[in-house]
């Protein structure tokens, strides 16, 4: 299966869902309150991410979802800057309502995309990226147990013209394994 290929995946937490315009009224409400955020990307119009991220996909550089938590879309994630020759995928442009957020959610949310990565899709290294000043999200990904790449200085400039460093982690096809069985752990525990 390709990186790109439409999938539904699914398990006790969360289900996520190809994304579509089905979930704009849900995602718009759940986008209420994540103002503060100044160093992540929440998208100010559901519809029109929504649109953006499906021609991403139409494009092959992305495979966008609706996260779905008690039949309700309550963010977005995607598997993005695809490099399906290489089997190289990056997990990001994630966002959960703070209703879900600390809850079961994103740990349930990444054992499925991770899963999906290196067990359907046979990728040889699963990257995540993040704002410096993102610690709540550094602190997540490092949960997850992806291991420490390094930091892009100066990498990009934000919407308000401020400098971004990014972040990367990655886990790779031996590291898979242990952080399943880590996250497993961590959804059993609630």
């Amino acid at each position: 299966m390709l990186l790109t290929d439409p999938v539904v995946l699914e398990n006790a937490h969360v289900r996520l869902e190809p994304l579509s315009p089905d979930h704009a009224a849900d995602l718009t409400r759940a986008a209420e309150g994540l103002a503060y955020a100044w160093y992540t990307s929440v998208p100010a119009s559901a519809p029109d991410e929504i649109a953006h991220r499906r021609s991403e996909h139409a494009a092959g550089r992305m495979n966008p979802f609706a996260v779905v938590h008690a039949g309700v879309a309550v963010g977005m994630t995607t598997l993005c800057s695809i490099d399906q020759p290489n089997r190289h995928v990056e997990i990001g442009y994630t966002w959960l309502s703070p209703t879900v957020q600390r809850t079961a959610v994103n740990t349930a949310a990444k054992l499925l995309l991770l899963g999906h990565a290196f067990e359907t899709c046979d990728a040889i290294a699963v990257e995540f990226r993040t704002h410096w000043h993102n610690r709540q999200s550094r602190a997540a990904i490092e949960r997850l147990g992806a291991k420490l790449d390094g930091v892009l200085r100066n990498h990009r400039l934000g919407p308000d013209g401020t400098l971004r460093d990014t972040v990367v982690y990655s886990v790779l096809p031996h590291e898979w394994p242990a952080v399943k069985r880590g996250l497993q752990e961590r959804l059993a525990r609630g």
